[in-house]
This record gives structure tokens, C-alpha cells and sequence, in this order.
């Protein structure tokens, strides 16, 4: 299994990025999984990977549809040259208020633009690593024009950047079933029930449309995860978990797992609550039972085999937190050594 750290300070400067990326190094991870919240992810991930030498590199995901398809290739080109590799590139839609308020973009309907926005993505990249003519022409992108002087040269190491794709509805999985390398699961939608029932399934019938092995596209699980070096730590580790889920559980795009695990009404009251105003009374509907099924929970003694337990055979990687205090590092290393295992 392979095992990501997270960028887990959406607000990190960008001057912090090298230490953070070294020190999920040192541990030992993979990867490293870079958001995109107030940092253009390029930006973040070219400072994490001119600072290391091993660690992949995978954009968690970048807003999309406030750029080309044309731009964000030549971005992913870039910096798979210059890691010899290292760099996968992770695109979602976002939402229609953002792109359209905040980025200032023409919104349409989702998944089917993102099925022209991939593959746009990839007629360059065969474009350019396979000398074929750029004719891509779709709904959304017309894709046509490629200058022998804007051409970049195809990369040494053979790999077009894998293009990671982050999906929640059907639609969308099933796109990412067609087109992508790897899918990294939401926090609010990263159970193994949820990931092996609803999503592996509908990913697996987009392979299948598109003449596609199933099974091609590798997940990412991606939840949210309570250890420490003792019971306080993971107790506190699981409140504040508890308290992000109880916020994001609120909106009706994430309900898929409360619905699988039989507490669809979960979603509706906290709904109700939020527009009433009644955030105290959010907290109590999320229970302790629930965190246990939505939160794997364990010391760093415990937490590598109920990992690997919860989701081996469902999903190829996993993102993990760093410790927050660094004296931790030591035995936290041995922690990501037994799930890559």
C-alpha cells in the first residue's frame, strides 16, 4: 500500500512547504498530497518537489475548470521533467458557486466537462510525448493548435504524468473509471464499505465503457484518522475529527456514506440545524458509534494494522497526517514502514 502524507495547514506559507516536504521524506511516505485552498497547488508541489529527491508529488486536487486544460498540462509536463517523475496530477470541478463567484469561470455540467477536460489533457500529453497531431475537439475544449516552438520535448523517463482524478457522485466516478490514473476518495467519503460497495463498482463501470480492465484505477483512500502516542492524544485526535464532519455532513453532496451506513437522516437534521442556527445542537448528532465507522482510531502502536485491516484489498494507497509534535517522528516512521509493507 502506498502511503501520502497531507499538506494538513491549507493556510502554509509557501516558505514552509520545503520542510514539510522534506519531512515526509525522512518518514518515509510515498507521496505527498497537495491541496488547493489558498495556494495555487503548482506553486506548492514545484517547491516540494525541487526539495526532495524521492517523495511523489500529487495535487489533491487542483481547481480545474479555472484553467485550461492546455495550462494545467504544461504545468504537469513541467514538473514531471524537472522530478524525473515524481509529479501526478490531481484535478476536481469544485463547486458552482466557486468557479463561477470566486474564479470568475463559465460553469456546465460537471462530469460530462470533465470527460472533455481529461481528455483534452491527454491528447496533449500524447502530443507531446508520442509526436501525435493535437485534434482534440469536445464540447467544452477545442484542442488544435500545437507550434513546433511551443512543443516541449517528450519527458526521459517515459511516463506521461498520471492524472488523478477526485470524484464523489456517480457521474463523476464513472469518468474517472474512463480516464484516470488513480481517484482519491473524500474524508466524508472514505469508509472501505463505501469505497468496496458504491464507489469501486461505479468506477469499474466507466472502465468498462471505455474498454477498460476493471479494476484499473487505483483509489486512494483519504479519511480522516485519530492516533497519538496515547489514549488522550487519539481522544482529542477523534473530537476534533468529529467536528469537521459534523460541519461538512451538513451539505447534501456528501451524504453518500451517511445513506450507505444506514443514517441518511443524519444528513437532512444537520441541514436543519445549520440553517436554524443551532450549532450546538449539530454536535450531538454525529455519535461516538458513528466516529468509529467514520474515523479509524488507534495509538501508533495500533493504528498500522487497523489500517491495513479496514483496507487491504480496497484501496492501493492511503494519505496519513503527520504527528503534529516532530518528537514523534521516530516511532511514527515505523508506523508508515508497516503499511507500506
Amino acid at each position: 500500500m502506498r502511503v501520502y502524507a497531507s499538506v494538513d495547514d491549507p493556510h502554509m506559507s509557501l516558505r514552509e512547504v520545503p520542510a514539510h516536504a522534506q519531512r515526509a521524506e525522512r518518514l518515509g511516505f510515498d507521496g505527498l498530497i497537495v491541496p488547493e485552498v489558498v495556494n495555487d497547488a503548482i506553486l506548492v508541489s514545484l517547491l516540494a518537489l525541487e526539495h526532495t529527491t524521492t517523495l511523489r508529488v500529487l495535487t489533491g486536487v487542483v481547481i480545474a475548470f479555472a484553467r485550461s486544460p492546455m495550462l494545467l498540462a504544461q504545468d504537469a509536463w513541467g514538473l514531471a521533467e524537472m522530478s524525473g517523475g515524481r509529479f501526478e496530477i490531481g484535478v476536481g470541478p469544485q463547486v458552482k458557486g466557486n468557479i463561477e463567484k470566486r474564479y470568475g469561470m463559465p460553469w456546465s455540467a460537471p462530469a460530462a466537462r470533465m470527460r472533455d477536460y481529461v481528455g483534452g489533457m491527454r491528447a496533449v500529453f500524447d502530443c507531446w510525448q508520442n509526436d501525435a497531431p493535437l485534434q482534440y475537439t469536445s464540447d467544452a475544449y477545442t484542442l488544435t493548435r500545437m507550434q513546433p516552438f511551443f512543443k516541449p520535448a517528450p519527458l526521459a523517463h517515459g511516463e506521461t504524468p498520471p492524472i488523478v482524478m477526485g470524484a464523489i457522485g456517480p457521474k463523476m466516478c464513472e469518468v474517472a473509471g474512463e480516464l484516470a490514473d488513480r481517484v482519491i476518495g473524500h474524508p466524508t467519503n472514505s469508509t472501505p464499505e463505501y469505497l468496496r460497495d458504491v464507489m469501486r463498482p461505479r468506477l469499474d463501470a466507466g472502465s468498462t465503457a471505455a474498454g477498460r480492465a476493471p479494476g484499473v484505477v487505483d483509489l486512494i483512500a483519504n479519511p480522516m484518522i485519530a492516533t497519538g502516542r496515547d489514549a488522550a492524544a487519539v481522544t482529542a485526535e477523534r473530537a476534533a475529527a468529529k467536528q469537521v464532519l459534523t460541519f461538512t455532513y451538513s451539505t447534501p453532496p456528501y451524504w453518500a456514506t451517511l445513506e450507505h451506513h444506514g443514517w441518511g437522516e443524519v444528513g437532512q437534521a444537520l441541514l436543519d440545524k445549520t440553517r436554524a442556527g443551532d450549532w450546538e445542537g449539530m454536535n450531538a448528532l454525529i455519535t461516538e458509534d458513528m466516529i468509529d465507522v467514520l474515523v479509524p482510531s488507534g495509538s501508533f502502536d495500533e493504528i498500522a494494522p487497523l489500517l491495513r485491516d479496514r483496507f487491504d484489498g480496497i484501496a492501493a494507497g492511503i494519505s496519513l497526517r503527520m504527528p503534529q509534535d516532530p518528537a514523534d517522528d521516530a516511532v511514527f516512521r515505523a508506523v508508515v514502514s508497516a503499511l507500506r509493507a
